[in-house]
Order: structure tokens, then C-alpha cells, then sequence
């Protein structure tokens, strides 16, 4: 009788849709550094820009009242990561120095101690130009490029946390290249990290490339739900109930 034929090798583990291919570790061409890190309380002036930035996008600064004084006030009260967390994207044409200063903080937490910045080189076809890089630098030769903001939240169903997205955003004249990507990469990585269940967002009906971008990510998209909220007004109501 012949010999059993062995068995076929392993199918290799899958990866995570970054788009961030590892050869662009490799500065060549026209390469454009990027790096993801914890915001601080520095970064509001920023940050609030960015929200700005993003309301005129979604056509709905007739919505927004943000102002940078509500977001000191709210955005770092609580360790990163146990409540509402910023990661920030810099870009500068010039490798990060590895001791670069960092913008100053007042929380020093084991969390925010156990993230490091996440670092990528992209490499381009043609010089970026940044029409706004002076309005948003944070160090010298680096300029803020996107955010996203996200906290916890909890699946009855799985018994787990996992994480909700309020916000990602990337400035104009960096989409397209991988930074998006970018940003929930590190949102779910930091998710699985904490052995949390999921990461969830919402995306608006009109914005195919967004939702195109989404599914490409691996996303699914649950068009049975329906986002309810209770605000202005209508949640002033309610002031006397527990009276």
C-alpha cells in the first residue's frame, strides 16, 4: 500500500487591511513620514480645527458648537483608553527624530505609558504640498494630519467592551493615501490589545467612498439599524425626571 500523501502546509494567517504594505517601512522617492500618537491637551487648538474641518465636510456645521474651552473641559479628564482617547496623525517630510520632544501633558497613566507612536513611511509619486502646514504644526517640521476619537463601550451579547468611534477624519490634501487606514488600524489594534470585542462606527448614507472604504477595512454594515439620539431640547425635557 502507498504511503499517505502528507499533509498540505498551513493556510498562512490572515492580516489586517492597513494598506500601509510593509516595503513602505522604506523611505524612496518622495517620502512622507507619518506617525499616530496620544493627543494632549496641547493638541485642543488642533483638534478643534480638525472638527471644524470635518463639519464643513459632512455639510453640517449648522450642527456644530464646539469650542476649544468645551473640549479642555471634557476631552482628558480619564486615563486614555478608559474613556474618550485621541490618537493623532503627524506628517512631517523629515524622519521623527527618535527622542523628539512631545507636546506636554498633565496625565500620566500606565495606558498612555504602554502606547507607543505608531510610525509609517508613504512614499509618493510628486511632493506633497500643504497649503495649511503652518496653521497646523505642533513641533518644528511637523504638521497634524487627522484624528480620530473614540471610548469604550460594551456588548451585552458578547459580554465584552469594545470600542465606538465618534470621529476619524484626514485632512484634504492627505486622503487617498493610506492615512484613514491608518488611523482604524490603530484603533482596532489597540481594541484587540485589550482582548475587547469590537470596534463600531457610523458612516453617512451619501458617502460612498467612505462606505466603500469601510468594507475594504473588513467593516460590516448593519443598514437594519437606525441611530437614535436625544439632544437639545428634546433631552432638556427630562431635567425634572429624577427630581
Amino acid at each position: 500500500m502507498a504511503a499517505a500523501a502528507p499533509p498540505p502546509p498551513p493556510s498562512p494567517a490572515p492580516t489586517a487591511p492597513t494598506g500601509l504594505p510593509e516595503s513602505d517601512s522604506t523611505p524612496v522617492g518622495n517620502p512622507l513620514f507619518s506617525r499616530i500618537r496620544l493627543a494632549t491637551p496641547h493638541d485642543v487648538p488642533h483638534i478643534h480645527k480638525l472638527i471644524h474641518q470635518m463639519a464643513v465636510f459632512e455639510k453640517l456645521t449648522h450642527l456644530f458648537a464646539a469650542t476649544e474651552s468645551g473640549l479642555y473641559s471634557t476631552l482628558f479628564n480619564s486615563p486614555p483608553f478608559h474613556s474618550f482617547t485621541v490618537f493623532l496623525l503627524e506628517v512631517s517630510r523629515h524622519p521623527f527624530p527618535l527622542h523628539q520632544p512631545q507636546p506636554p501633558t498633565t496625565t500620566t497613566t500606565t495606558d498612555a505609558a504602554a502606547f507607543s507612536p505608531i510610525e509609517r513611511v508613504v512614499n509618493l509619486d510628486h511632493p506633497l504640498i500643504d497649503p495649511e502646514e503652518d496653521k497646523f504644526k505642533s513641533v518644528e517640521e511637523v504638521a497634524v494630519a487627522g484624528f480620530v476619537l473614540f471610548f469604550p463601550n460594551y456588548s451585552t451579547f458578547l459580554a465584552k467592551p469594545g470600542f465606538y468611534i465618534e470621529d476619524i477624519f484626514v485632512r484634504e490634501c492627505y486622503r487617498r493615501k493610506g492615512f484613514g487606514k491608518m488611523l482604524l488600524s490603530a484603533v482596532a489594534a489597540q481594541a484587540v490589545k485589550m482582548g475587547y470585542g469590537r470596534v463600531e462606527w457610523v458612516v453617512l448614507d451619501w458617502n460612498v467612498n467612505a462606505i466603500k472604504f469601510y468594507e475594504e477595512m473588513g467593516a460590516s454594515l448593519l443598514p437594519e439599524w437606525r441611530i437614535c439620539r436625544l439632544t437639545g431640547q428634546a433631552l432638556d425635557a427630562y431635567r425634572e425626571f429624577a427630581t
